[in-house]
């Protein structure tokens, strides 16, 4: 048989780093999925959706108008308020100075029945940055400015209404976005955890540990999720404290959806178990542990990205869901599910139409996470990689 010989290239320093020889041609598996991802235009629009949405979350006091559980007596079911951002000036001119047109309340006095008229010698101006009620970011910060405020302290305005005790629906609904999105980050969170462990060792493992998970798995799988979901709900004390309710539904939403994640890794552990990489790092004495974090786990990416992306709504919805029927968080907490709760009475609704759009930011959320986790499954896959 004629052996081939290799010519080295003579202007190819042996010594020089591989990534250095290969040029700008070469990429990391990183970069690779980031260059993918921003071609996705749906995946790109969610990203920067969600973005925005963990940016409210994480700036809640700042970006609310108004405290969330201030009432008012006089403005109960204030209907919203549009800004305007030119006024004239006395000589007839324009000038920019955003405000909202005040609402005179009236009440009529046969059936005692509330109206709100827009009072035209009456306007709020507005500025950025201005000073409001005093709070403390964080709840360490103390701190009065706000984004948007009145120019004249004290002065209230409703760019989304208010409820029915006069609490202002833009400062509720932004206060609500830090619990209800980071519920579904914390849920997700414990169940990848579950996922992960209990998945990766019973696809590496096998025998009877495999056995076992899988018993437990399907004992779980073959119970209805949402009938789950009520009867541990409705078990919680009512009594007990804003936040330790929090972590308890937190608990159980996780608890309850972390099975399919433990059966996406487990098949895929039982597929990478006797692939040549795996078994080329037994053989160099790498230990368990080692090989499944090391090498196994960074080839799941794709999967677990996926299965993460589509868990987070779902968790959003969960608790959206649970809070809305009275069994989820309870106020004073306020989330979007409790908001809502408020849109069931029919009579509400014919009067303030405007509590539904709690609604709207949970539609906008749950779209967005999906087209984000689409576009990162996408771009993270192997073999979408190798057709590009």
């Amino acid at each position: 048989m004629a052996q081939m010989s290799v010519v080295a290239d003579p202007h190819i320093d042996p010594n020089a780093d591989p990534r250095a020889i290969a040029g700008e041609d070469s990429a990391s598996q990183w970069r690779l999925i980031w260059g993918s991802f921003r071609r996705h235009r749906l995946a790109m629009t969610g990203a920067v959706v969600v973005i925005a949405f963990y940016l409210v979350a994480l700036f809640t006091e700042f970006l609310a108008p108004f405290d969330p559980d201030a009432p008012s007596s006089r403005d109960v079911y204030h209907p919203p308020q549009m800004i305007h951002l030119f006024d004239t000036n006395a000589d007839g001119s324009w000038a920019f100075r955003p405000h909202v047109n005040g609402m005179k309340l009236s009440r009529d006095r046969f059936t005692l029945k509330t109206t709100f008229s827009p009072d035209p010698d009456k306007k709020i101006y507005l500025t950025l940055f201005g000073d409001g009620t005093p709070y403390k970011m964080w709840g360490l910060i103390p701190m009065e400015k706000r984004l948007i405020a009145a120019v004249t302290p004290g002065e209230r305005f409703y760019l989304l209404g208010a409820d029915r005790l006069g609490r202002d629906m833009l400062s509720r609904i932004i206060a609500g976005t830090r619990v209800s999105m980071s519920i579904g980050l914390a849920g997700v969170a414990v169940s990848l955890l579950l996922g992960l462990v209990l998945g990766g060792v019973s696809g590496y493992y096998g025998g009877w540990v495999d056995t076992g998970v899988q018993r437990l798995i399907e004992l779980k799988l073959s119970l209805p999720t949402i009938p789950i979901w009520l009867g541990l709900s409705a078990a919680l004390p009512q009594d007990w404290a804003p936040l330790t309710r929090y972590f308890a539904i937190t608990l159980i939403l996780s608890l309850v959806g972390w099975t399919e994640l433990a059966r996406v890794v487990r098949g895929r552990f039982l597929a990478l178990r006797t692939e040549d990489f795996v078994v080329a790092a037994r053989l160099d004495g790498g230990s368990k542990a080692r090989v499944i974090f090391r090498h196994m786990m960074p080839s799941m990416v794709s999967h677990i990205i996926a299965s993460v992306s589509l868990a987070i709504p779902v968790m959003i919805i969960a608790e959206t869901s649970l809070s809305f029927l009275g069994l989820g968080l309870l106020p004073p907490t306020i989330s979007w599910g409790v908001l809502l709760k408020e849109a069931q009475n029919v009579r509400s609704i014919a009067q303030a139409p405007w509590l539904f759009a709690p609604g709207i930011a949970v539609c906008a959320a749950v779209l967005a996470l999906n087209f984000l986790g689409d576009g990162l499954r996408d771009a993270a896959d192997p073999y979408a990689q190798e057709g590009r």
